[in-house]
């Protein structure tokens, strides 16, 4: 039996998440919200239209606050205000194109973004636990067969791996030089590639489809023969609120966390893709031949067994039921359906699933 997040343990606490208006950080409001914590949402302004976190209404369920978490100033200000005692870190600038474009404004957001939090949780005495995300790309990726796990090397051949390898190391240093010695429990959560309906985002694999597919046009996949740990959004979700319950219960159980499907059931573009379409019942594709645009890993999974047996965190969800929860969730919002209500039932299915 797989662990799920407890709505005793998170009713009436009172939690900092950042990044609340990105598509994972709406889902996790939107779910914390429905287990009764009382949450302060700290991010930028939704950049994609539409976006889950308007269609939920999600500045109402939360203390909303927009501000850069660059702004080292005024996020003091508000984590000192809100006073929580579970901080998730899921601020970011979460795009590996984007990154090769703009790597300083990755590598500030990432890297400095999360010390100026960290910084920030030193003044506050009601703080116990916090989960900081960072990305399954950590590693230093060298094509290697065997899933990646968290005593490997990390690494970063692109700028947005590079800030998401250097903030694993800030996180460590905060734990090492503040935190333990005050009994605060820290973590990292290292998630695999993530889908679920109510992404709209630029540059990723679904929501692209999407797009296409909707308008009728042809969808182009530059490299269809990659390999990612997909896997759907409630599945890295529940292992961040899992994690979070049981570091705030055992600081002893601070540390580094993979989270994604069985090193088995990784998958290509190209399978993805084809799931998609088989259960979205249309879409073309141009097939790429691997090497347009920049450098991207080819070949990457992640040894989970850490979250197994330490957190009792198995998957529920194979790619098939994912993708097609994944399209579902389109297909109803395009047909009418409301964003919470599409939200709801996938909740209540995750719940109800067995481990895979």
């Amino acid at each position: 039996m797989s662990a799920t997040a407890s709505s005793k343990f998170w009713h009436g606490k009172r939690v900092l998440l950042t990044g609340h208006s990105g598509f994972k950080g709406a889902w996790l409001s939107y779910w914390l919200h429905k287990m009764g914590a009382n949450v302060t949402g700290i991010s930028l302004p939704p950049t994609s239209s539409p976006n889950l976190f308007t269609l939920a209404g999600i500045d109402r369920l939360l203390n909303n606050h927009f501000l850069d978490i660059r702004d080292s100033v005024g996020l003091e200000k508000l984590v000192l205000k809100s006073q929580p005692e579970i901080v998730l870190h899921l601020a970011a600038q979460a795009l590996v194109r984007q990154s090769y474009s703009d790597p300083l404004t990755t590598f500030s957001t990432n890297v400095l973004g999360t010390a100026n939090l960290l910084n920030a949780l030193r003044g506050v005495e009601s703080v116990r636990a916090a989960v900081l995300v960072t990305t399954d790309k950590v590693y230093k990726n060298l094509e290697h067969s065997y899933p990646y796990r968290e005593i490997d090397v990390l690494g970063g051949h692109d700028p947005y791996s590079a800030s998401k390898a250097a903030s694993e190391i800030i996180i460590e240093s905060f734990r090492d030089s503040y935190f333990s010695e005050r009994g605060i429990a820290l973590a990292s959560a290292r998630a695999g590639n993530v889908i679920g309906g109510g992404d709209w985002s630029e540059a990723r694999l679904i929501p692209d489809a999407v797009r296409a597919w909707d308008q009728n046009l042809p969808l182009s996949i530059r490299r269809p023969n990659a390999v990612r740990p997909w896997q759907h959004v409630l599945e890295p979700l529940n292992g961040y609120l899992v994690l979070a319950e049981k570091i705030f219960e055992n600081v002893r159980l601070s540390g580094s966390y993979n989270f994604g499907p069985h090193s088995h059931e990784v998958s290509t573009v190209r399978n993805v893709i084809e799931i998609s379409r088989s259960f979205y019942r249309a879409g073309d594709v141009l097939w790429g031949d691997g090497f347009e645009g920049p450098h991207e890993a080819g070949l990457l999974s992640l040894d989970i067994s850490k979250a197994k047996d330490a957190l009792g965190i198995s998957p529920r969800w194979n790619i098939e039921e994912s993708v097609e929860r994944t399209m579902s969730w389109y297909k109803g919002c395009l047909n009418g359906a409301s964003a919470n209500s599409l939200c709801d039932a996938d909740i209540a299915a995750f719940h109800a699933a067995e481990a895979v």
